[in-house]
């Protein structure tokens, strides 16, 4: 009898299915509150008074800590070191901070000549908010993508981070779909940042219940023979981060995930303007089409996550989803298409990009990086990730107010309506999704050479 009992807790379905759903709320807050923004941005120009430059430099904000302060890389190390309870809570605490200091920012009313270190006070003290929940968010991110390939090496692990991924997307999409009408509903731009500071609070919380369930997986764990998280190799030290950035294949990837990251959270944050600009459509309709991204994920991330740990074909996935981001940006950058419905064919093809990508990748990490590296491995690349995170966006700000700008009128009311041309934008974009085309190209050779394992199947026999 005693051969059927469960060694591991991990090795009940429902116990690691349920962690999985669990850390999923904290992402899902996650992912939220960092798009309930994009939305917003003709409101800001309008009520707020803001440019698209000052847009720019909001948005730019998410990875400003992590990138100067390298709060990502020591989070990772934090995370090796300390544990994912430590850890976790602390990122999740940090996010909920920084959200309620970028609401109180949208919405309190500072003189029009107020101005902190030089940019407008409102400005400011919101992309501060937004920089500290992005030290929490980040973290968060790296956190939950070791703590699923804790609970799932070896078994069904690109299907979990693709059902987690698919979670948190469902939190981008119903940020691109209520943060518009929400704002104009109860005339006030805030009134969706303080729902998700709200929603952040109880990501917390699902947190702090998996920490109860962690410590019982580490008690479970402790009972096996053949245990490999406490093995005397598994103490993570210093030296592991030259081991990590002499791997060519971790800069391949690395390299990739900036780029093709940059090709797309950056154009989020400026898609609903997009559609406000380029197809006529109404503020607090616009985000219904670029919420289709995220939609598609739901759905295909999943199955594409069960692809590659049934079948493989990892690099193969990687190089395919690549090439159809460059194709959707150039469509986009085609003055003479300007129909909604040929945009909403667009999004569908970089939604099916956006699944392809992070399904083949994320389960990647593990066949590059031991599993004592993974928390600093993931917080690297999170790392390089964040300096596209912090710079497109400031990027296509500037580009749009220097060489984009149709007109800006204020109107009776008041309120100021800017027409922009969206066409260099977008083959800005492109070009990112060129430059990660390469990247996926040379990791797919790398592949080859040092036999990963990328093309072949995650999930193992057992």
């Amino acid at each position: 009898m005693t051969e059927a009992i469960v060694k591991s807790l991990r090795d009940s379905p429902s116990a690691r299915w349920g962690a999985l759903a669990i850390v999923s709320v904290t992402m899902f807050s996650g992912y939220f509150f960092a798009d309930v923004m994009a939305p917003l941005k003709p409101l800001l120009e309008q009520h707020k008074g803001w440019t698209s430059s000052e847009y720019g430099f909001f948005t730019s904000a998410y990875g400003w800590f992590n990138v100067f302060l390298l709060m990502l890389i020591i989070g990772g190390i934090i995370l090796d070191k300390m544990g994912i309870r430590f850890t976790g809570t602390t990122a999740a605490s940090i996010m909920t901070i920084g959200a309620f200091l970028k609401y109180f920012a949208i919405n309190t009313t500072f003189a029009s000549d107020s101005t902190l270190f030089g940019v407008k006070t409102q400005v400011m003290l919101a992309a501060i908010g937004y920089a500290i929940f992005g030290v929490g968010v980040e973290i968060a991110g790296i956190t939950v993508s070791k703590t699923i390939v804790k609970w799932f090496k070896g078994k069904e692990l690109a299907l979990a981070m693709g059902l987690q991924l698919a979670v948190a997307r469902l939190g981008t999409m119903l940020a691109l779909q209520i943060g518009a009408p929400m704002a104009i509903y109860f005339k006030d731009v805030a009134a969706p940042i303080l729902l998700g500071s709200v929603m952040l609070c109880i990501g917390l919380t699902t947190f702090l219940v998996y920490t109860i369930m962690d410590r019982r997986l580490e008690s479970s764990e402790k009972l096996g023979e053949t245990n490999e998280l406490n093995t005397k190799d598994e103490s993570f030290k210093l030296s592991d981060i030259k081991e990590i950035l002499t791997n060519r294949g971790f800069w391949y990837i690395a390299m990739l995930c900036v780029l093709f990251y940059s090709a797309v959270f950056p154009f989020l944050k400026y898609a609903n303007d997009l559609m406000v600009q380029k197809y006529g459509l109404e503020p607090k309709m616009a985000g219904l089409i670029p919420s289709l991204i995220p939609f598609g994920n739901i759905f295909m991330t999943p199955i594409f996550g069960r692809m590659v740990d049934k079948k493989g074909k990892a690099a193969s996935i990687m190089f395919l989803g690549s090439a159809m981001l460059i194709v959707v940006h150039l469509l986009f950058s085609i003055p003479a298409i300007s129909h909604w419905l040929f945009a909403m064919f667009l999004m569908i093809i970089l939604g099916i990009a956006f699944s392809l990508v992070p399904s083949a990748m994320w389960p990647s990490v593990p066949k590059l990086i031991p599993e004592r590296q993974l928390g600093t491995a993931y917080a690297l690349i999170f790392y390089i990730q964040n300096w596209g995170l912090m710079g497109v966006p400031a990027l296509i700000g500037w580009i749009l107010d220097s060489f984009c700008t149709v007109s800006r009128t204020q109107l009776e009311n008041g309120t100021i309506q800017v027409v922009y041309n969206y066409t260099l934008p977008m083959l800005t974009f492109a070009i990112f999704g060129a430059l990660g085309l390469l990247f996926a190209y040379l990791l797919k050779r790398e592949d080859k050479i040092k036999n990963y394992g990328l093309e072949r199947p995650s999930e193992t026999k057992s």
